[in-house]
């Protein structure tokens, strides 16, 4: 069970509360326990982390309708369902990268706290994340699958194994700002001295120069290619959930990590079964004598055929309910259920035998059926 407090709570709204007022609560959250403004509290850190993973989740409303139907369970174990936020890859780093993105900082933290910071990753480019529409059967869905695709997409650099550079030569370190991928600026202001930090100009982030640039990738280190991934279907999935994996996009520049791939996936019709959330819908026809006396069918499941009791004196488009046969649910035990309508099936063909019969059987049933306008459904 997870421990991980409820991020409207973290945030101090109410579970109805609109985008912004959630906004509001961040910053103010934000603010008081950034780290820059709490150097001697060690818990300040932990606080200022806490609250930007919940303004990340809520602000989204996909992901914020996610989180309200599954809780923390929406992002373990890499899948989310249909909200996509992996809250336990969610550090420090990504918490201050992530403040400074919602409020337009451009990577200085001085328009509140007059000092700056400098990751140690300095600003180098990370591939670009992709999406990628994966079609699957709905026995694949509610089995879980394999499936393998090619990815079209920006590869490393064989030739210059990545780094840009020219076999036999190797990047420069950049000079301003001295490898470090970021440069710092103190000026005077009104309010005092202010310190912000960037992106260094001169080597865009990558805190290194291509002097001699290989002319495959033309100093990118990264060219057009091909890789062949082996994807897991979660059992249980439905259109519209996706899941995130990491390091699977566009290769980055030289030294930068590679982007995500998003798989988005796409559960197509069955031609027996029709899907309402995790419960299954099957028609059975049947006839109409079977449904004045009585009877048993065999029924197909995704498991395979289960026989089903119909008591006698059913009426037709009646529904049963056979628990635990629908798909599976996503992030939480059991499953949901099929239902069974059994339609009263009137055949269009008689000869002439059987239309005798039927006639006479018509005429000793006239009197049980009720006449127009009565209730027939409590």
């Amino acid at each position: 069970m997870s421990t991980k407090r409820d991020y409207y709570e973290v945030l101090g709204v109410d579970r109805n509360a609109d985008a912004g007022a959630i906004k509001r609560a961040y910053r103010k959250k934000a603010i008081q326990y950034h780290p820059d403004k709490n150097p001697d509290d060690p818990t300040a850190a932990e606080k200022f982390r806490e609250a930007t993973e919940a303004y990340e989740v809520l602000k989204d409303p996909q992901k914020r309708e996610q989180y309200d139907r599954f809780g923390h369970s929406m992002g373990e174990g890499g899948f989310a369902g249909a909200g996509g936020f992996q809250a336990g890859d969610f550090g420090l780093d990504d918490a201050l990268e992530s403040f400074l993105r919602n409020f337009g900082m451009g990577g200085g933290f001085a328009d509140f706290f007059g000092g700056g910071r400098s990751d140690g990753a300095g600003g180098r480019r990370r591939g670009r994340d992709l999406q990628l529409n994966l079609k699957v059967s709905l026995r694949e869905a509610a089995h879980g699958a394999q499936k393998t695709v090619k990815i079209n997409k920006q590869v490393p650099c064989t030739e210059c194994g990545g780094t840009g550079s020219a076999a036999g030569s190797a990047p420069q370190t950049c000079p301003q700002c001295r490898g470090q991928g970021r440069v710092r600026q103190v000026r005077q202001s009104l309010l005092g001295q202010m310190v912000t930090e960037g992106v260094c100009p001169r080597c865009q982030g990558t805190g290194n120069i291509v002097t001699n640039p290989c002319r495959s990738c033309r100093g990118t280190g990264t060219v057009r290619g091909e890789e062949t991934l082996t994807i897991k279907v979660p059992a249980g999935v439905s259109t519209g959930n996706y899941m995130e994996l990491q390091g699977k996009g566009d290769a980055g520049g030289p030294g930068a990590p590679a982007g995500n791939l998003r798989v988005v996936f796409e559960v197509t019709g069955d031609d027996i079964f029709e899907r309402h959330g995790d419960d299954l819908l099957l028609d059975v026809p049947v006839s109409p004598i079977d449904l004045m006396l009585g009877t048993k069918v065999e029924v197909p499941t995704l498991d395979g055929k289960v026989a089903l009791k119909i008591p006698a004196g059913t009426q037709s488009h009646k529904v049963f309910r056979m628990r635990g046969k629908g798909m599976p649910h996503v992030n939480r035990p059991g499953s949901g259920d099929q239902l069974v309508r059994v339609i009263a099936w009137t055949p269009r063909k008689l000869d002439r035998d059987l239309k005798r019969r039927l006639e006479a059987l018509r005429d000793d049933l006239k009197p049980l059926i009720p006449e127009p306008g009565t209730r027939l459904y409590d």
